[in-house]
């Protein structure tokens, strides 16, 4: 049985710049987590609680930033974000997870936070000019 679920990645690179985290795998698929993303997603209690329904809508995390990425054994990493949250661990079945359902997932959080009236900010991005 082939399976890719747990399968470490090949490559995890953290792109301060570009706010994203990378994840390549060996079978070819890639993903670049934005920042935000992660820190909403995060798999520790703190936000997904300790039970199915019992997650914790994450606010005002549209500037979070990365700060380090740290590997735990051979199963997973845990990102330090810099509004001090580092105990999520993304084991490589979870970092897939996020990749495949990344538009539902994404679109559920959107739907909450206008639920309660909450308005994002995201940091400006700069113009370059192309002249």
């Amino acid at each position: 049985m082939n399976d890719t679920a747990h399968e470490s990645p090949t490559d995890i690179r953290l792109r301060k710049r570009s706010r994203v985290v990378e994840v390549a795998f060996g079978d070819g698929t890639r993903y670049a987590f934005d920042f935000e993303y992660l820190r909403t997603q995060s798999p520790s209690a703190e936000v997904q609680g300790h039970g199915p329904g019992q997650d914790v809508l994450q606010i005002a995390k549209e500037n979070v930033a990365v700060t380090a990425i740290e590997p735990v054994g051979r199963y997973a990493i845990k990102i330090v974000f810099d509004d001090g949250h580092d105990s999520g661990l993304y084991t490589w079945g979870y970092l897939r997870r996020l990749g495949k359902e990344y538009a539902a997932r994404w679109a559920r959080y959107l739907s909450r936070l206008d639920g309660i009236g909450y308005v994002r900010r995201p940091r400006p991005t700069a113009i370059t000019p192309t002249e």
